[in-house]
């Protein structure tokens, strides 16, 4: 089996958020021997254990590049969201954008929940869906850029607060 990853890699889990590979190791489970990644994900300190098999499927990749950071941040100052106004409509749309494990698509997740969040407030749901996609977005920030959770929702919340002195 060839590794797509090594220790020491960052990558990016879809739905959970950005982490280090530790480890590859081989566990038995169930009575099957299997290869795992294991990765410690920064926020929450958490390890998870993702089997080789199913690296693909699940759509493990590379943290993204400073470039990339750059394209986020111009997201949340530049582009105008569109939010359907229907609860079920726009819960679905972000729900596909964050399955996608694409950067830009969580980060419009969260740009747009946050403009909802002071315009208008959010249900429980969007709430629990705007923290979920936060993590993801601040723990492949904080892979990329190197600096600490704190410093990177300082900078979104500044974001979200330059675009309303701006509107």
């Amino acid at each position: 089996m060839t590794l797509l990853f090594n220790v020491g890699d960052k990558v990016v889990y879809p739905m959970h958020g950005a982490g280090i590979i530790e480890a590859i190791e081989e566990k038995e489970i169930l009575g099957e021997s299997r290869k795992y990644y294991v990765m410690r994900m920064p926020i929450g300190n958490m390890k998870v254990m993702i089997p080789l098999t199913g690296v693909k499927n699940i759509g493990l990749r590379q943290v993204v590049d400073e470039n990339m950071i750059d394209q986020v941040i111009n997201l949340f100052q530049d582009e105008e969201p569109v939010i359907t106004t229907n609860w079920n409509r726009r819960y679905r749309a972000n729900m596909e954008k964050m399955k996608s494990g694409e950067l830009l698509e969580v980060a419009d997740v969260v740009r747009n929940l946050m403009l909802r969040d002071r315009d208008k407030g959010l249900s429980t749901g969007e709430r629990k869906m705007l923290d979920n996609a936060k993590q993801i977005l601040v723990s492949e920030m904080v892979l990329a850029k190197g600096i600490d959770q704190d410093q990177i929702n300082s900078l979104l919340d500044d974001l979200i607060g330059e675009r309303n002195a701006s509107l």
